[in-house]
Order: structure tokens, then sequence, then C-alpha cells
């Protein structure tokens, strides 16, 4: 619902279709569990964020690989969908929105995840080809700081907002009963409902920052690059500024008041909705039992990761138990994580379809920043627990058992 929106705000601003691309999974607006087919909204009662929306890439077409290449204009290498890649300039001014889930170091696509250091070696490159004169991007993860702190140079003309520091979490916020999940995320929201609303001609990159971040009181919302263009026209970046007209607001009703949730507490929370709101006792057993397995898998997960540490740093209890306390180190050490987290997800748990596994990254930032804890010895470690099967999602087993219970 978010990418959704942005497009509409987008489009209705009058950038042409064929300078957007779009990557969205698109699971949603035709799924069993809307209530409104072919519909999408991003606010309770709002209007369909779907209507029209681009689909140049969906499904396993959302993934890191594509991605990098859609960014650095590699028509040949991209794979699947619309084919349509970045062609912009060194007089260009590029525009991402980036909405997923996150953790310290990494963010998430559906099938797989990017590191940092992924990340910021593409943009560096968009920059060393000459592709834009100023890059802005809006991130919307869990712990998203942490994809440019001590990693973004400063002077690269690459301003970058995020939705949390590189320690905390976003917020989901608007519950729907209806749809038995949570609407949208609260940075995103802001940010487009300021731009549903702002002359974008005359609003500035450090106007809109300035009121997203003090509307968005869940999570501390950052900023990170290059900041001497903060005084830009948000209508050079969101918009067509050769055009004469006015902005036009998508959405330029007021917000009703936010409910909101940490990211990462959504399944659970929602469960729990679901369980209070069930029509029956058996709807209801069937919602308890899915939030005592998740429960259960999320307790293996972290056994998991319990069970790396220890052997990282060769059985010393009172080292690992610290090591798995909380996060105690901001990322420096880029390289590590990237190799660590990487084998973490192919052998381990899969940490672009499994939310909570990105929860406990944070024991790898503490190792990877640790001396005497290498790369490789974390790696070894992971190795022996790749044999272990990783648990189902909470959307995976969510969509089983609405499939048995259709049935």
């Amino acid at each position: 619902a978010d990418v959704c929106h942005a497009y509409q705000i987008l489009h209705k601003n009058g950038i042409p279709d064929e300078r957007i691309v779009v990557m969205m999974y698109d699971d949603i607006a035709y799924s069993d569990n809307n209530p409104t087919p072919g519909k999408i909204i991003n606010r309770p009662d709002g209007p369909n964020v779907y209507m029209n929306v681009l689909k140049d890439y969906t499904k396993d077409e959302v993934n890191p690989k594509n991605f990098i290449n859609i960014l650095l204009g590699n028509k040949a290498k991209v794979s699947g969908g619309s084919g349509k890649v970045l062609k912009s300039g060194p007089n260009d001014r590029v525009f991402i929105n980036f909405v997923d889930h996150g953790a310290p170091g990494l963010v998430a696509f559906p099938q797989d995840i990017m590191t940092a250091k992924i990340l910021n070696e593409t943009i560096t490159q968009m920059y060393q080809k000459k592709m834009f004169k100023q890059l802005v991007f809006y991130l919307e993860a869990c712990e998203a700081g942490s994809m440019f702190q001590n990693i973004l140079p400063d002077h690269m003309n690459v301003y970058v907002t995020t939705a949390s520091d590189p320690s905390h979490s976003s917020y989901a916020c608007y519950y729907d009963k209806k749809r038995g999940t949570y609407l949208g995320d609260v940075y995103s929201v802001n940010w487009m409902q300021n731009s549903d609303q702002a002359n974008m001609k005359r609003e500035t990159l450090i106007r809109q920052f300035d009121i997203v971040r003090n509307k968005t009181t869940t999570s501390r919302v950052c900023r990170y690059g290059d900041l001497s263009f903060d005084k830009e026209d948000l209508d050079d970046f969101q918009g067509e500024p050769s055009s004469a007209n006015p902005s036009k607001p998508f959405d330029p009703e007021m917000l009703p008041p936010m409910d909101s949730v940490p990211a990462p507490d959504v399944p659970l929370v929602a469960l729990r909705n679901r369980i209070v709101d069930a029509k029956s006792e058996s709807e209801r057993q069937y919602y308890v039992e899915q939030f005592e397995n998740l429960v259960d898998q999320r307790m293996k997960i972290s056994k998991t990761m319990e069970s790396v540490v220890l052997e990282a740093v060769e059985n010393d209890h009172s080292l690992a138990n610290d090591i798995m306390d909380r996060q105690k180190h901001e990322i420096k050490n880029f390289d590590c994580l990237h190799a660590t987290t990487t084998s973490f997800s192919e052998k381990c748990y899969n940490l672009g379809k499994n939310e909570f596994a990105m929860r406990i990254i944070y024991a790898l930032v503490n190792m990877c920043e640790m001396e005497g804890v290498s790369s490789s010895k974390i790696q070894s470690a992971i190795n022996k627990e790749k044999l272990k099967p990783w648990p189902m999602t909470w959307s995976d087993s969510k969509n089983i058992n609405d499939q048995k219970m259709q049935q």
C-alpha cells in the first residue's frame, strides 16, 4: 500500500509513467483475504491506491539483483518484468522510495536481502557513472539508519531520510479489522500525507523532513548523506518542475488518529486482534494455534542464534549472554556483517522470508565489532547450524491455515 500510494503521488504530480519504475510483490489486491478485491487502501476509508498502478516487476522479479541493475541502467542484466531501467544522466534528479523489513545493516526483499555494503556500492556506482545530478532516497524499514550511518559519503549529492535510526524499529499503523492487518507505516504515511497536501513548488526537502520528523513520534526519523541541497523544492523529485500546473493531491483528506505498533510485532499483534475479534470458538481456536505456533517458531530461531554465538566464542557462556543481550555497537565492519548475514540467511533462516530472524541480527553486529571474533569464525559457527530446517514464516503458515479454513 505504501508503494502504491507513492506511485499515485508521483503520477498525479506530472511524472510520466515511462520515468517511473515500480517494484512490488503484488499479492494483496486479489488475495482471498482482501474483502475488497482489486482495491488497496493506505488508511482507514482511504482511496484505492492500487488503481492503474504500474507493475513493472512483481512476485519473484522483486529481488536485489533486479533492483541493482535497474538503478545502474543495466537492462540486459534484468530478469523478467517490463525491462524498464533507470535511464538518467548527469543533469537528472532521481527519487527512490524503498519500503520493506529491515535489520541492522540490511533490508529485505520478498525472498532475499540486501546489505548496507551492497546498497552503498550501488549508489557509488551510480555516482561514478554520472546517473544523477542529485539523488533523494526515502527508506521505510526497521533500523533503517544502519543502511547509511558510517558508510554513505556526504559529497556525492545523495540525500537520505529514514523511518528509524540505526538501532530501533519503525512502526506500522492503522489496524483494519476487516483485513486483519495494518494498512500503512507511520513514516511513509506521514511523508505521503504531507506530499498530498503540500504545494510542491514551494515546500522543500528540509521542510518535509521537519514535518515528518515532528509527526513521527514512534521512531526517530533521520537524515544522512549530502545535506547541502535540502532547500530544493519537493517538485524537483516528486513532481514535474517544468509543469506550470499546481501539484494535484491524490489523498488530500486529513489523516484519522493513528494507532501504531513496532513493525516486528505486527504478526503477533494482528493474531491477538483476530483472536479477540473471532466470531466463533472454532475461529478463535484457529488463531490461538497460529499464535502459539508463531511463538514456538520464534523461540527456535533465537535458540539457533544462541548456538551460533556460543560456537563462535568457543563456549564462553558469559560472553555469549552479553552478545545476545542487545546491540552494543555501531556498524563499522560492513564487510564482516555482509558476509555473516548473507551466510546466516542462506544456511539457517531466509531473512527475506522470516521477519523475526531479522530481529536477532544484532548478535552478528556485536560479534563483527569485537576483537578476537573473526568473520570466518562466525561463518564456521553458522555452517554447523545450516542443516537445521527453518520454520515457516507467519505469512506462510497463515496462508496455509487460511486455505484450511476456507475448505
